[in-house]
């Protein structure tokens, strides 16, 4: 029997009406056994050959594991970020691949903005402190204060500059593919975007050519307490510089939602101006929803491109 994979560690396959088509049209679904990220060891084991399509989280699907899913015709990620799937292998082996970059859009950017609310109020510093028996009178800084910079001016960075131009900040970005940005926001190089912003929030993809895009030089160029946030790919930071920019006082907190190595366990975790959290930006209920209902739409359809399914 043909199969299909859900690879994202949850999913609601009983409230979606194209997983229920998929199934009406006789593909079996084979769900995550470990509820967490895959390895490539058990990518490449769960896409046997009688695999046609594929929901796919952020596992990495490396040449070897499309080479080896000989039937494969359909890779739909359940999220924007292409980094992990190996296009070139996927196209030399006639695989579509498809994503689904507005339906997390706004949950991302939200996490962003709670996150610059939380690193200048020092939200989380206070309220461990309060919990400890404390009572600190702690200064922050108003958002409407800052200059913001944005890397990178897709689908998230464009809602993160509306948020914050509601709370009336500043905001300038640096985006090379870019032709026209929203008004009120500047499209500046990146060495201006170091030098001038108070806040820096990276919504680029991840690619060879962008590892540690935010390096010891980068952070060296920044203004003396500025923040860095990162709710888009690990990869993108140099972790251990950042770890030095804290230590000697460059930086006056960061917060990161992305990590080289997830689940994350380096010594980050011992910063109290540095919040943390596990990649979990897409994770609000309505927006979870709506990724889930566009991956198994795309799936559908692209099946039904490839003429594997018969349109009704």
């Amino acid at each position: 029997m043909n199969t299909f994979v859900i690879s994202t560690s949850s999913f609601d396959t009983g409230n979606n009406a194209a997983v229920q088509r998929l199934i009406s049209a006789g593909l079996q679904p084979v769900m995550n056994p470990y509820g967490r990220r895959l390895t490539e060891d058990e990518a490449a084991a769960l896409l046997k050959n009688d695999v046609v399509g594929m929901i796919a989280g952020v596992e990495p699907l490396t040449a070897r594991v499309i080479q080896s899913a000989k039937n494969l015709k359909v890779i739909s990620r359940c999220g924007t970020g292409m980094d992990n799937v190996d296009l070139a292998a996927a196209k030399s082996q006639g695989i579509t691949v498809l994503n689904t970059p507005e339906a997390p859009a706004q949950a991302v950017a939200e996490l962003t903005l709670g996150f610059m609310l939380a690193a200048l109020r020092r939200i989380c510093a206070t309220d461990r402190e309060v919990r400890a028996g404390d009572w600190p009178r702690t200064q922050g800084g108003l958002l409407a204060a800052q200059t913001i910079g944005l890397i990178g001016l897709g689908h998230i960075g464009r809602r993160v500059a509306r948020l914050c131009q509601a709370f009336e900040a500043t905001v300038i970005t640096h985006d090379p593919y870019v032709k026209q940005v929203q008004p009120g926001v500047a499209n500046v190089s990146m060495a201006q975007l170091l030098e001038s912003a108070d806040v820096i929030s990276l919504h680029t993809p991840y690619s060879p050519d962008l590892h540690h895009l935010i390096d010891a030089q980068a952070l060296a160029r920044m203004k003396p307490g500025a923040i860095v946030i990162n709710t888009a790919r690990g990869g993108l930071i140099d972790e251990d510089a950042l770890k030095d920019a804290l230590d000697g006082g460059r930086l006056s907190a960061a917060a990161l939602d992305a990590f080289e190595q997830e689940p994350y366990q380096g010594p980050l975790r011992q910063y109290g101006n540095l919040i943390l959290s596990s990649h979990v930006g897409s994770l609000a209920r309505e927006a979870r929803q709506r990724m889930e209902l566009e991956a198994a739409e795309n799936l559908l359809n692209g099946l039904i491109n490839t003429g594997f399914i018969h349109d009704a």
